[in-house]
């Protein structure tokens, strides 16, 4: 180059290939850097292309929400508490069509479920069912879940009404 001429940068396709030599020489040495770095068991994860994951599961796959969901539950130790809510919300799965429509629970604490029947006779014959209605409970929402069943009839009317009353049972002729 002769002396008093300044040196010409390059233009159009020269400017482009200048610019692409350059991004290739950085990749080959970052490329470079990474092999040295796996070499000596250094480097985290591996390399993974950007885009399209191809067949098979891959981590970036979108999750399902009930996986998601048992894997919280798990975590913060929500599984008794959602079988315990499982007995009231779906209490016919639970024991059955016929057995729900003429029951239904009302507390469950320490493994002890209280379940009001209809009429007397009903409350009757789930107690005679106690020990199938304990092991249809235990095969939906678990073993340990409900451990005993105390079955009730439905509540006597109350006669309390008014600031005086007389203590007694109610009309003899009709209840008693």
């Amino acid at each position: 180059m002769p002396d008093g001429v300044p040196p010409q940068e390059p233009q159009g396709p020269e400017l482009a290939r200048a610019a692409l030599d350059a991004a290739l020489q950085r990749r080959a040495a970052r490329n470079q850097a990474a092999a040295e770095a796996r070499a000596k068991g250094e480097g985290g994860q591996r390399f993974r292309p950007r885009g399209y994951s191809g067949p098979g599961p891959d981590p970036r796959d979108p999750a399902k929400v009930g996986d998601v969901l048992a894997r919280l539950m798990k975590a913060r130790g929500w599984q008794r508490p959602t079988a315990q809510a499982t007995v009231f919300g779906e209490w016919e799965k639970c024991v059955g069509p016929d057995i729900a429509s003429h029951s239904r629970p009302v507390k469950l604490e320490n493994g002890e479920l209280t379940v009001e029947a209809e009429s007397t006779a009903w409350a009757t014959q789930l107690r005679l069912l106690a020990r199938t209605i304990l092991t249809r409970i235990a095969g939906t929402v678990g073993n340990n879940v409900v451990t005993k069943l105390h079955i009730h009839g439905p509540a006597a009317p109350s006669w309390s009404h008014g600031r005086k009353r007389v203590r007694g049972t109610g009309p003899g002729d009709t209840y008693g």
